[in-house]
Protein backbone atom coordinates (compact mmCIF):
# COMPACT_ATOMS: atom_id res chain seq x y z
CA UNK A 1 0.00 0.00 0.00
CA UNK A 2 1.54 3.63 -1.27
CA UNK A 3 1.46 6.50 1.42
CA UNK A 4 -1.29 7.82 -1.02
CA UNK A 5 -3.80 4.84 -0.39
CA UNK A 6 -2.70 5.17 3.62
CA UNK A 7 -3.36 8.64 3.32
CA UNK A 8 -6.58 8.35 1.31
CA UNK A 9 -7.89 5.74 3.97
CA UNK A 10 -6.65 8.48 6.80
CA UNK A 11 -9.17 10.67 5.35
CA UNK A 12 -12.04 8.36 5.15
CA UNK A 13 -11.12 7.15 8.89
CA UNK A 14 -12.09 10.77 9.65
CA UNK A 15 -14.95 10.85 7.74
CA UNK A 16 -16.37 7.99 9.51
CA UNK A 17 -15.39 9.40 12.83
CA UNK A 18 -17.23 12.54 12.07
CA UNK A 19 -20.45 10.44 10.80
CA UNK A 20 -20.11 8.29 14.12
CA UNK A 21 -19.89 10.97 16.87
CA UNK A 22 -22.51 12.61 15.23
CA UNK A 23 -25.35 9.61 15.42
CA UNK A 24 -23.60 8.98 18.90
CA UNK A 25 -24.22 12.51 20.10
CA UNK A 26 -27.87 12.51 18.62
CA UNK A 27 -28.95 9.00 19.68
CA UNK A 28 -27.59 10.00 23.51
CA UNK A 29 -29.25 13.68 23.95
CA UNK A 30 -32.40 12.41 21.83
CA UNK A 31 -33.48 10.00 24.98
CA UNK A 32 -33.04 12.78 26.94
CA UNK A 33 -35.07 15.96 26.65
CA UNK A 34 -37.27 18.00 25.15
CA UNK A 35 -36.48 20.03 21.89
CA UNK A 36 -36.56 23.32 23.55
CA UNK A 37 -33.56 22.35 26.13
CA UNK A 38 -30.90 22.05 23.01
CA UNK A 39 -32.29 24.98 20.72
CA UNK A 40 -28.85 26.78 20.70
CA UNK A 41 -28.15 30.70 21.95
CA UNK A 42 -27.53 33.03 19.23
CA UNK A 43 -24.42 33.94 21.11
CA UNK A 44 -22.89 30.63 21.41
CA UNK A 45 -22.92 30.19 17.57
CA UNK A 46 -20.77 33.40 17.29
CA UNK A 47 -18.45 32.38 19.74
CA UNK A 48 -17.89 28.82 18.01
CA UNK A 49 -17.29 30.97 14.97
CA UNK A 50 -15.26 33.17 15.91
CA UNK A 51 -13.05 31.24 17.90
CA UNK A 52 -12.89 28.38 15.57
CA UNK A 53 -12.65 30.85 12.66
CA UNK A 54 -9.03 32.26 14.28
CA UNK A 55 -8.45 28.68 15.77
CA UNK A 56 -7.79 27.46 11.79
CA UNK A 57 -5.42 30.59 11.64
CA UNK A 58 -3.18 29.46 14.76
CA UNK A 59 -4.51 31.01 17.99
CA UNK A 60 -6.18 28.49 19.62
CA UNK A 61 -9.85 28.16 20.52
CA UNK A 62 -10.17 26.27 23.90
CA UNK A 63 -8.60 28.94 25.79
CA UNK A 64 -10.35 31.93 24.68
CA UNK A 65 -13.80 29.97 24.56
CA UNK A 66 -13.18 29.17 28.20
CA UNK A 67 -12.53 32.31 29.36
CA UNK A 68 -15.25 33.91 27.47
CA UNK A 69 -17.80 31.34 29.13
CA UNK A 70 -16.17 31.75 32.97
CA UNK A 71 -16.77 35.60 32.32
CA UNK A 72 -20.32 34.99 31.35
CA UNK A 73 -20.89 32.80 34.25
CA UNK A 74 -22.36 30.77 30.84
CA UNK A 75 -22.59 27.03 33.13
CA UNK A 76 -20.99 26.00 36.23
CA UNK A 77 -17.40 25.49 35.99
CA UNK A 78 -17.24 21.67 35.61
CA UNK A 79 -19.20 21.70 32.63
CA UNK A 80 -16.54 23.21 31.02
CA UNK A 81 -14.46 21.06 29.84
CA UNK A 82 -17.08 19.12 28.65
CA UNK A 83 -18.57 21.72 26.73
CA UNK A 84 -15.92 22.27 25.23
CA UNK A 85 -14.76 18.92 23.43
CA UNK A 86 -18.20 18.10 22.84
CA UNK A 87 -18.74 21.34 21.00
CA UNK A 88 -15.46 21.38 19.06
CA UNK A 89 -15.10 18.45 18.04
CA UNK A 90 -17.12 18.67 14.70
CA UNK A 91 -14.91 21.69 13.65
CA UNK A 92 -11.83 20.45 14.66
CA UNK A 93 -12.66 17.14 12.17
CA UNK A 94 -13.04 19.48 9.59
CA UNK A 95 -9.41 21.00 10.18
CA UNK A 96 -7.90 17.57 10.09
CA UNK A 97 -9.32 16.77 6.63
CA UNK A 98 -8.09 20.18 5.38
CA UNK A 99 -4.96 20.30 6.53
CA UNK A 100 -4.15 16.71 5.69
CA UNK A 101 -4.50 17.00 2.41
CA UNK A 102 -3.01 20.10 2.36
CA UNK A 103 0.07 19.44 4.63
CA UNK A 104 2.46 17.13 3.99
CA UNK A 105 3.81 15.14 6.88
CA UNK A 106 5.22 11.38 7.30
CA UNK A 107 2.44 9.23 7.75
CA UNK A 108 4.17 7.19 10.48
CA UNK A 109 4.97 10.03 12.94
CA UNK A 110 1.36 11.22 12.22
CA UNK A 111 -0.46 8.49 12.87
CA UNK A 112 1.42 7.23 16.12
CA UNK A 113 1.74 10.61 17.43
CA UNK A 114 -2.47 10.76 16.75
CA UNK A 115 -3.09 7.45 18.60
CA UNK A 116 -0.53 8.63 21.66
CA UNK A 117 -3.31 11.31 22.02
CA UNK A 118 -6.14 10.01 21.80
CA UNK A 119 -5.01 6.69 24.44
CA UNK A 120 -4.24 9.44 26.88
CA UNK A 121 -7.79 11.63 26.27
CA UNK A 122 -9.48 8.26 26.85
CA UNK A 123 -7.49 7.70 30.06
CA UNK A 124 -7.91 11.49 30.93
CA UNK A 125 -11.69 11.49 29.79
CA UNK A 126 -12.37 9.36 32.84
CA UNK A 127 -11.01 11.19 35.52
CA UNK A 128 -12.20 14.79 34.50
CA UNK A 129 -15.59 13.43 33.87
CA UNK A 130 -15.39 12.56 37.49
CA UNK A 131 -13.84 15.21 39.46
CA UNK A 132 -15.69 17.64 41.69
CA UNK A 133 -16.17 21.35 41.04
CA UNK A 134 -13.32 22.92 42.88
CA UNK A 135 -10.79 20.36 41.21
CA UNK A 136 -12.25 21.48 37.90
CA UNK A 137 -11.73 25.02 38.77
CA UNK A 138 -8.16 24.43 39.71
CA UNK A 139 -7.15 22.30 36.90
CA UNK A 140 -8.62 25.12 34.22
CA UNK A 141 -7.31 27.83 36.46
CA UNK A 142 -3.96 26.04 35.73
CA UNK A 143 -4.30 25.53 32.41
CA UNK A 144 -5.51 29.22 31.54
CA UNK A 145 -2.09 30.09 32.99
CA UNK A 146 -0.48 27.67 30.81
CA UNK A 147 -2.16 28.63 28.13
CA UNK A 148 -1.50 32.53 28.83
CA UNK A 149 2.42 31.14 29.14
CA UNK A 150 2.52 29.81 25.57
CA UNK A 151 0.75 32.95 24.15
CA UNK A 152 3.09 34.82 25.66
CA UNK A 153 6.12 32.56 24.70
CA UNK A 154 4.78 33.12 20.89
CA UNK A 155 4.16 37.24 21.15
CA UNK A 156 8.06 37.00 22.11
CA UNK A 157 9.68 34.82 19.98
CA UNK A 158 10.79 32.29 23.01
CA UNK A 159 9.68 29.52 20.89
CA UNK A 160 12.01 27.49 18.80
CA UNK A 161 11.41 28.50 15.01
CA UNK A 162 11.97 25.17 13.96
CA UNK A 163 13.60 23.03 11.11
CA UNK A 164 12.84 21.54 7.86
CA UNK A 165 11.83 17.99 9.01
CA UNK A 166 8.82 16.61 7.97
CA UNK A 167 9.01 12.91 10.21
CA UNK A 168 10.38 11.80 13.35
CA UNK A 169 12.52 8.50 14.35
CA UNK A 170 14.31 6.66 17.22
CA UNK A 171 14.16 8.70 20.50
CA UNK A 172 12.89 11.88 19.35
CA UNK A 173 9.44 10.27 17.93
CA UNK A 174 9.42 8.13 21.44
CA UNK A 175 9.54 11.27 23.03
CA UNK A 176 7.08 12.76 20.98
CA UNK A 177 4.77 9.97 21.36
CA UNK A 178 5.44 10.31 25.31
CA UNK A 179 4.54 14.01 24.77
CA UNK A 180 1.27 14.22 22.80
CA UNK A 181 0.44 11.38 25.47
CA UNK A 182 -0.21 13.73 28.42
CA UNK A 183 -1.35 16.40 25.70
CA UNK A 184 -4.28 14.25 24.99
CA UNK A 185 -4.94 13.65 28.44
CA UNK A 186 -4.95 17.25 29.32
CA UNK A 187 -6.94 18.16 26.58
CA UNK A 188 -9.91 16.65 28.72
CA UNK A 189 -9.31 19.44 31.46
CA UNK A 190 -9.22 22.14 28.49
CA UNK A 191 -5.76 22.69 27.82
CA UNK A 192 -5.31 23.19 24.50
CA UNK A 193 -3.04 20.47 22.20
CA UNK A 194 -2.54 22.95 19.26
CA UNK A 195 0.09 25.55 21.35
CA UNK A 196 2.05 22.80 22.95
CA UNK A 197 2.17 20.69 19.77
CA UNK A 198 3.97 23.55 17.79
CA UNK A 199 6.39 23.86 20.19
CA UNK A 200 7.55 19.87 20.27
CA UNK A 201 7.57 19.37 17.02
CA UNK A 202 9.62 22.76 16.33
CA UNK A 203 11.92 21.81 19.16
CA UNK A 204 12.68 18.31 17.60
CA UNK A 205 13.71 19.87 14.59
CA UNK A 206 10.27 19.44 12.28
CA UNK A 207 8.95 22.23 9.96
CA UNK A 208 6.39 24.03 11.84
CA UNK A 209 3.84 23.71 9.16
CA UNK A 210 3.81 19.39 10.02
CA UNK A 211 2.13 20.54 13.54
CA UNK A 212 -0.94 21.37 11.72
CA UNK A 213 -1.92 17.61 10.23
CA UNK A 214 -0.23 16.02 13.55
CA UNK A 215 -2.01 18.54 16.12
CA UNK A 216 -5.36 18.59 14.38
CA UNK A 217 -5.80 15.20 13.28
CA UNK A 218 -4.50 14.04 17.10
CA UNK A 219 -7.28 15.97 18.44
CA UNK A 220 -10.03 14.62 15.68
CA UNK A 221 -9.53 11.45 17.18
CA UNK A 222 -8.73 11.78 20.31
CA UNK A 223 -12.20 14.85 20.73
CA UNK A 224 -14.78 11.91 20.26
CA UNK A 225 -13.81 10.35 22.54
CA UNK A 226 -13.64 11.97 24.98
CA UNK A 227 -16.04 14.22 24.28
CA UNK A 228 -18.71 11.07 24.18
CA UNK A 229 -17.65 10.06 27.71
CA UNK A 230 -19.00 13.81 29.05
CA UNK A 231 -21.79 13.12 27.07
CA UNK A 232 -22.70 10.11 28.25
CA UNK A 233 -22.01 11.34 32.10
CA UNK A 234 -23.98 14.53 31.29
CA UNK A 235 -21.24 16.43 32.36
CA UNK A 236 -21.33 19.47 30.06
CA UNK A 237 -24.14 21.92 28.67
CA UNK A 238 -25.45 20.82 25.32
CA UNK A 239 -27.25 23.44 24.34
CA UNK A 240 -24.15 25.67 24.47
CA UNK A 241 -22.43 22.91 22.62
CA UNK A 242 -24.28 22.46 19.84
CA UNK A 243 -24.72 26.24 19.85
CA UNK A 244 -20.84 26.45 19.35
CA UNK A 245 -20.58 23.47 16.85
CA UNK A 246 -23.38 25.40 14.61
CA UNK A 247 -21.05 28.61 14.19
CA UNK A 248 -17.26 26.45 14.41
CA UNK A 249 -18.11 24.67 11.51
CA UNK A 250 -18.46 27.66 8.92
CA UNK A 251 -15.64 29.64 10.51
CA UNK A 252 -13.32 26.60 9.67
CA UNK A 253 -14.29 26.59 6.34
CA UNK A 254 -13.97 30.47 5.76
CA UNK A 255 -10.86 30.52 7.97
CA UNK A 256 -9.36 27.78 5.58
CA UNK A 257 -10.42 28.19 2.15
CA UNK A 258 -11.09 32.22 1.91
CA UNK A 259 -9.30 34.37 4.37
CA UNK A 260 -6.43 31.75 4.82
CA UNK A 261 -4.09 33.79 6.74
CA UNK A 262 -3.77 37.68 8.89
CA UNK A 263 -1.45 39.67 10.84
CA UNK A 264 -2.44 37.68 14.50
CA UNK A 265 -0.01 39.28 16.72
CA UNK A 266 -1.64 41.98 18.26
CA UNK A 267 -5.26 39.33 18.61
CA UNK A 268 -2.50 37.11 20.06
CA UNK A 269 -1.84 39.93 23.25
CA UNK A 270 -5.76 40.42 23.84
CA UNK A 271 -5.66 36.66 24.44
CA UNK A 272 -2.94 36.76 26.98
CA UNK A 273 -4.92 39.76 28.93
CA UNK A 274 -7.94 37.58 29.07
CA UNK A 275 -7.23 34.15 29.47
CA UNK A 276 -5.17 35.48 32.58
CA UNK A 277 -8.25 37.27 33.76
CA UNK A 278 -9.95 33.78 33.42
CA UNK A 279 -7.60 32.23 35.22
CA UNK A 280 -8.28 34.71 37.73
CA UNK A 281 -11.43 34.05 38.09
CA UNK A 282 -11.02 30.50 38.19
CA UNK A 283 -8.22 29.96 40.51
CA UNK A 284 -10.48 32.27 42.63
CA UNK A 285 -13.54 30.35 42.99
CA UNK A 286 -12.15 27.64 43.55
CA UNK A 287 -9.71 29.46 46.78
CA UNK A 288 -13.90 30.68 47.85
CA UNK A 289 -15.22 27.07 47.20
CA UNK A 290 -15.15 24.56 50.20
CA UNK A 291 -12.98 21.39 49.75
CA UNK A 292 -15.23 18.09 48.78
CA UNK A 293 -18.93 20.34 48.98
CA UNK A 294 -18.98 19.38 45.27
CA UNK A 295 -19.40 15.82 44.96
CA UNK A 296 -18.20 14.29 41.37
CA UNK A 297 -21.45 12.89 39.17
CA UNK A 298 -22.27 9.24 38.96
CA UNK A 299 -22.91 7.79 35.35
CA UNK A 300 -26.53 7.84 34.64
CA UNK A 301 -27.58 4.80 32.47
CA UNK A 302 -27.67 5.51 28.89
CA UNK A 303 -29.39 2.73 26.24
CA UNK A 304 -28.20 3.03 22.86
Amino acid sequence: MTETHLRYLLLAALALVAVSYLWRWYAVEHTRAAADSHRPRFADTVLGFVTNFFDTLGIGSFAPTTAILKMQKRMPDEQIPGTLNAGYTLPTLAQALIFTVLVEVDLTTLVSMIAAAVFGSWLGAGIVARLPRRAIQLGLGGVLLVAALLFLGANMGWTSAGGTALSLTGGHLVFALAVNFVLGALMTLGLGLYGPCLILVSLLGMDPRAAFPIMMGSCAFLMPVCSLRFIRLQRYDARAAIGMALGAVPGVLIAAFIVKSLPLVWLRWLVVVVVLYAATLMLTSALRSKTGTTAPLESPTIHP
